[in-house]
């Protein structure tokens, strides 16, 4: 059965809203530029250093690892010493990280330095969220801040185009000085505009055994346990196909490098309808039958994705493409109220429940990156199984929290600031 937390008064917010929900959507985008402005740079890498596709994915692959060993700290850290200054660091490291990406000369030079801006990455987009959590309650979030931050949640579908049009006039190195100018305008921004929101009089001692036992008290607890895997596996699915974008998008349709629109657009316009209608029906349903409408939507959608996948006739555009959006909507759907459920199950530690959502989540994810999608990526059919499988055990994992739940799971009308796009 699970436990909570009394959850401590909400930080007064100072200063417009719109200027403090503008930058967290900033943060969030720091993820989906990370990794998907890259994928159309791995035919040219493959042609200058004569890489393998294997070794390739291990650009994305490194960068979560480390993310999510990182990950762990990150949340405790700003518990600890509060929100502003682990963000301003790590945005720093990030911006240096990304300086020396662009000038590596060699690809082992530059899987050191995507672990380092994978370490410093995280600092924004974990410490974001609980960010929000300490200024809004789930009553006074307006649905205007579900709207602004699905604006920014368009950056996974703009990455991929960004980065091919910088592949159009200069090479792939143009990539990763346009992310050190991105991380440089976002430090900016935190600098001289982001409100601390994590008072002194509520921090955590900060010395290492309270630091872990932040984490460690998250881990321990069952349904805690339970409601990070739900996560990591609600998503799990979508990530398979961004992962293997490159095999997708170039081997399997036959596509070119301008082209991974066709992917991304897609799947994150599925993502971003999904997150809205969340926010929508906030209040109206509970989160246990939002949660389940979100499953049935996904599962119902995979299982076309494998039928058409299988079918001699429907194994290219547009059938290879046309259930995705309804994938990722169902997904959508059902995430945010996994994570408001993992957050309030730890109000005076949403920092440490975050770092540990995140961590689950992301190392799943590198491996999917290094392991599973190139493994995994030869035909539809085996990407398309592989996410309905994701999907079902996603399910599994949520029932299980719901039967022993103390507190009604809940939906939040400002659910995009509650998407993965840490992940994305």
């Amino acid at each position: 059965m699970s436990t909570s937390q009394p959850a401590p008064a909400l930080t007064k917010l100072t200063g417009p809203k719109w200027i403090f929900l503008t930058i967290l959507g900033g943060l969030g985008m720091i993820g989906p530029f990370s990794i998907d402005t890259i994928f159309p740079a791995f035919s040219a890498l493959e042609t200058e250093w004569g890489a393998s596709e294997f070794a390739l994915q291990q650009i994305i692959s490194v960068y979560l690892l480390s993310y999510a060993l990182m990950s762990l700290l990150h949340g405790p850290l700003s518990d600890a010493l509060g929100r502003k200054p682990v963000i301003v660091v790590g945005m720093i490291v990030y911006v240096l990280a990304a300086v020396g990406s662009a000038l590596a000369p060699g690809l082992g030079v530059l899987l050191f330095f995507r672990v380092i801006q994978g370490f410093s990455a995280g600092a924004g987009q974990i410490v974001s969220r609980a960010m929000v959590r300490d200024v809004f309650s789930d009553a006074q979030a307006q649905r205007t801040m579900s709207q602004i931050a699905m604006i920014f949640a368009l950056a996974p579908a703009l990455a991929p185009v960004i980065g091919g049009l910088l592949l159009g006039v200069g090479n792939w190195r143009l990539i990763f000085w346009f992310l050190a100018a991105f991380g440089v305008a976002i430090l900016a921004l935190v600098l001289f505009a982001m409100p601390e929101t994590h008072p002194r009089e509520r921090r955590t001692a900060f010395n290492a055994q309270a630091l872990l036992a932040g984490v460690s008290g998250v881990w321990r607890n069952r349904d805690g346990r339970r409601l990070a895997f739900a996560g990591m596996a609600n998503f799990a699915g979508q990530f398979l196909y961004i992962s293997a974008a490159q095999l997708f998008v170039v081997k399997l349709l036959g596509l070119g490098a301008q082209d991974f629109w066709i992917l991304f657009v897609p799947l994150i316009g599925g993502m971003m309808i999904g997150s809205w209608v969340n926010g929508r029906m906030a209040g109206r349903v509970t989160g246990a039958q939002l949660a389940k409408a979100g499953y049935l939507v996904s599962t119902g959608a995979g299982l076309l994705n494998l039928t058409l996948a299988l079918i001699p006739g429907t194994q290219g555009l547009p059938w290879a493409i046309l259930p995705l959006p309804l994938y990722t909507f169902g997904v959508a759907l059902t995430f945010p109220i996994i994570t408001l459920a993992m957050l309030d199950l730890f109000p005076t530690a949403r920092g440490a429940a975050s770092s540990v959502q995140s961590f689950v989540a992301l190392l799943a994810n590198a491996a999917i990156a290094g392991v599973l999608a190139p493994l995994l990526g030869f035909s539809l059919w085996s990407l398309a199984a592989s996410a309905l499988v994701a999907t079902l055990v996603a399910w599994w994992l949520w029932r299980g929290h719901v039967r022993g739940a103390l507190v009604e799971p809940h939906s939040s009308s400002d659910a995009a600031a509650f998407e993965p796009t840490d992940e994305l």
